[in-house]
Formats: structure tokens, sequence, C-alpha cells
């Protein structure tokens, strides 16, 4: 069923089961968040709902429009006087996962000798992974644009399918590993965690709806048009970072962060992102490849899986802080937005904002290293 408002019915009750599921047995364990993405890659992998490869509109709107102004909602209730502390150790982590990026990336190479089967392509196939682990898709792509990889129609497919897969498989592992520590040992988290977020019912006023959903339009619309002038200037200024910095400027006025509201637009408009990362999940993209799309999941998934061992054990080491080593490690494999939706869930306030940022770094510094691991190549 490809109906946009049926698929976008089926999001929204799986966002509402997902959080009634959250409050009582397992569920309580799991998190809302968890279960919207499992539900949703389910329901993808079944048929229920489209394939976020199949290229729906839908989906694609949920990119472009819902993810940026989520980030604009939550970040309204930062204080920046809340972030001081944090915003030295996430650099450190996101340097180390980056580094760990590319280590995981040559080393599942060099073990798999994965060269023979993909010759050539395996070379720019690294960077593009690379890339896409250091900040997200945008330097997957930028890198695929640059030798003309999309012209490879079936392996590029593929290549964006297994991203997907592997992108999925460590939201959930960044989103279990802290609470399976917690049960270990509850010394060893800080922070809050364990049962996600409850969203705030009854607390949006008409007021607040109106109020809140202008802002959030008007700069939104104001951080495309920034970006479109700066790139006419011969500079581009990432409308992302735009909109970071108009909410929090706003969040600084009380009357705006203490405005309720803003948390459960917020985090409905991620729940839903989220579910579209569930839906990106598709198992039958990846078995198109046959031989040669086994021999790149195991790639990809020893690489990422190096990457968690580095980032993990260091980042333990060095803050004994497991929820900021996954968002840290969140921002490297899937990026800022989905960086953000693990702070929010772990009622990791003073890191949202950390998270935003080393997400636009990665975004940054991906494209760089993906060329780099091709000239090691």
């Amino acid at each position: 069923m490809r109906d946009p408002i049926f698929v976008l019915a089926v999001l929204s009750l799986t966002v509402w089961i997902s959080e009634k599921f959250s409050q009582r047995g397992i569920g309580r364990s799991l998190g809302t968040a968890l279960m919207v993405i499992l539900f949703c890659a389910l329901f993808a992998n079944i048929g229920l709902i489209p394939s976020a490869s199949d290229s729906i509109p839908l989906y694609q709107g949920i990119f472009k429009y819902l993810a940026p102004i989520s980030i604009f909602f939550l970040l309204l209730g930062v204080n920046l006087k809340e972030i001081k502390r944090a915003g030295a150790p996430m650099l450190i982590l996101f340097v180390l996962g980056s580094l760990s990026t590319v280590i995981g990336i040559l080393l599942s190479g060099w073990l798999l000798n994965i060269k023979s089967d993909f010759g050539e392509s395996y070379d720019i196939l690294a960077g593009m992974f690379t890339g896409t682990y250091t900040g997200g898709s945008i330097n997957f792509n930028a890198i695929a644009i640059q030798y003309n990889f999309q012209e490879n129609g079936l392996l590029f497919a593929g290549a964006v399918a297994i991203d997907n897969v592997v992108t999925t498989f460590w939201m959930l592992v960044t989103l279990l590993i802290p609470r399976w520590v917690k049960r270990k040992n509850s010394q060893s988290i800080k922070g809050k965690s364990g049962k996600g977020v409850k969203l705030p019912m009854n607390s949006l006023s008409m007021k607040s709806l109106i109020v809140l959903l202008s802002l959030g339009f008007v700069c939104l619309w104001v951080s495309w048009q920034t970006e479109n002038l700066t790139a006419g200037l011969g500079f581009k200024f990432p409308s992302i970072l735009v909109l970071t910095t108009l909410a929090l400027v706003l969040a600084q006025f009380p009357i705006i962060r203490k405005m309720k509201g803003a948390e459960i637009l917020g985090l409905y408009s991620v729940y839903l992102f989220l579910a579209v990362i569930g839906a990106y999940c598709d198992i039958a993209a990846v078995t198109e490849l046959a031989g040669l799309g086994i021999a790149l999941v195991l790639f990809t998934f020893i690489s990422v899986v190096i990457h968690g061992l580095i980032i993990y054990t260091v980042g333990h080491w060095l803050f004994r802080d497991w929820e900021m080593t996954s968002i840290a490690s969140q921002a490297n494999v899937g990026g800022g937005t989905t960086a953000l939706a693990l702070a929010e869930t772990f009622g990791r306030h003073e890191l949202l904002l950390p998270a935003i940022l080393i997400g636009s770094l990665g975004n940054a510094l991906g494209t760089y290293l993906g060329f780099l691991v091709i000239s090691i190549l």
C-alpha cells in the first residue's frame, strides 16, 4: 500500500502503540524509540508499508521537513548554561569515533580481502562507507558523485540498502548498550536512562501550538533562504546550523524556553523520523546482490563493530558515560538527527546541542576522510 495518507496513518499508529508498550512489561526496557524502529522495519519488510528504498514522497518529506523542525522544537528547551561540561567530552568522543570508522573500514577490508570480490570498486565503496559512518549519507553521496559511482546501478542501490540496514542495526545497538550496562552495574552510567521519554500529555494549548508552529515554519524558511543566499555569494552556510542558531537564540528567552508543547511536538516528529529509519531497513534490496551483497554486508557490519569496540572501550575509560558515548557514536554512523533522537530518548537534555553540533561536524569531515581512505587504498 503506497497511499501516503495510509502510510502516515500506519506510522502515527506505530508511534502510539510503541508509546503505550513502553509503559509496561518488556517495553519499559526497550523504550518507545527502539520499538518504533523495530515495528516499522517489520512492517516494511512484510509489505504493509513501502520500504524507504521505494523513494516515496512521504518519506522524503519527513526527512526534508519534519527532521529539521524536530531539532528546532527540541532545542527550544535548551539552556546554554547546561552544556558547558558536555561540549569537550562529546567532541573528543566524536573525533575518536571518526578515527575508529577509518580503522574499522581498513581493517575489515583487510580481514575479508574484499578487494578480490569488488576490484577497483572496492576503493570507492570503502570511501563512501567511511564518509557515511563519519557523518551521514551526504558524504556517501558526495563521494559516489565524484566518481560517478551511481552509474553502477545495482551495486550502488545495494550499497545504499546495506547502509540503511547497518544504520538501523547500529541505532538499536546504541539504544540498548547503555540500558544493558545499567542493569549489570547501575553505577556505570551517569544521567537519566532506562525507560525512555514519556510524552507530556495534556500540556499543549492552542496558543502554544500556534506560536510554536509559526516559529518553527518561519525559522525553517529563514534557514533555507540563508543557505541559498550564502551559496550565491560563494560559500554555503548549512541550513541546519542556521536553524540550530535561531532555536538556541529563542531558547535563551525564558518565555520561549518554558512554553509548553515544544517537547511533545519535537518528540512526535523525532519518532516519525525514526519510523522512516526503520522502513529503510529493506532486506529484500540487499538480497538482490546475491554473493556480493553478503560480502558487502559482512564488510560494513565488521567495520561498524570495530568502530563500536574502539569508541566504547576508550570512551568508557575516559568518561565512564555509556550514554554520551552512544550519542557520539550515533552522530558518526547515523548523523546529527539520530544522535539528537538518542539524547532525547535518554533524557540527556544537556547533550542535545552537542549532538547536533558534532553531527554537523561529521557532515563536514566525512567526505574528507572518505577521500583519505580512497587515497590510502
